[in-house]
């Protein structure tokens, strides 16, 4: 009697049962905020999970056996789309990149909404207002080419500058712990972190030549921030936010502002440029 070859897939799922089935199993207890618009309360679940598991692998257990309701954002599920932010345990993480053997299994593991932004339901929270913040934000505006064929000459150094900004995934974790916005609701004077990352990643760049400093002075707030580094602490890409963007961004506010011999370079230069 002929037999089949099992798929790749069925070699797949059998290796996988066999991998769970010889790791360490536990019963944890998670405390889910359930509700909508802002009301609601913690729901405990018991849950049994597998080494290895981080805590967005917990809830989908959760939503698969126990709340089929249960709203949870979520996409890559690998800490690159950012998409799964939320308050573990009163601090500012993504469920995914955030190991169960990490926490304290003791204690119930308590799950909330990102508490800077309105909420919508369950774990799930409304962050449009950061794209509307966003395009606030002048854009990039390079100056004319250095070369007649339309390119560019930059020196690395300027380069290596700047693309640490560029590793942000936009997950709002710094916006969410952010006091200005998460104790003051300063969301209409303050952009917050994330953005003055972006305003930092266009002000640093070598071949920009917009002027944000007025308005990262007024209309962005940037004298809110007084430097805590909570926001550093908490970005999954480990983004220097405080040392190499909103400290060197202040810095250039008090040189356009609050120097007086700068503004006096600035007054003859600009009227050494207007003769010319």
């Amino acid at each position: 009697m002929a037999t089949t070859a099992p798929s790749a897939k069925d070699a797949y799922t059998a290796a996988q049962a066999a991998q769970d089935a010889s790791a360490k199993h536990d019963t944890l207890s998670f405390k889910i905020w359930r509700g909508e618009n802002g009301k609601g309360d913690y729901v405990e679940y018991k849950q049994d999970v597998v080494e290895g598991m981080v805590v967005l692998d917990a809830v989908h257990e959760i939503q698969a056996t126990q709340a089929n309701d249960l709203a949870v954002r979520w996409n890559c599920k690998a800490g690159k789309c950012g998409s799964c932010s939320a308050e573990i345990n009163g601090s500012p993480k993504l469920m995914c990149m955030t190991r169960l053997a990490d926490l304290d299994a003791s204690k119930p593991v308590t799950i909330e909404p990102m508490r800077a932004f309105p909420h919508v339901r369950d774990l799930v929270t409304d962050v449009s207002w950061n794209f509307r913040v966003k395009k606030q934000i002048q854009p990039f505006k390079p100056r004319k080419p250095d070369a007649p064929d339309g390119t560019w000459r930059m020196d690395q150094k300027d380069i290596d500058r700047v693309q640490e900004f560029r590793k942000c995934i936009e997950c709002f974790l710094c916006q969410d712990v952010c006091h200005v916005l998460r104790d003051h609701g300063k969301h209409e004077s303050f952009i917050g972190p994330r953005f003055l990352v972006h305003a930092a990643a266009l002000e640093m760049h070598p071949l920009d030549t917009a002027d944000r400093i007025p308005e990262l002075k007024q209309a962005h707030g940037i004298g809110y921030c007084n430097i805590t580094k909570c926001c550093t602490t908490v970005c999954p890409e480990h983004i220097t936010i405080t040392d190499n963007a909103i400290i060197p961004l202040k810095e250039r506010v008090v040189d356009e502002y609050y120097d007086p011999i700068g503004k006096l370079v600035k007054i003859f230069s600009r009227r050494k440029a207007s003769e010319q």
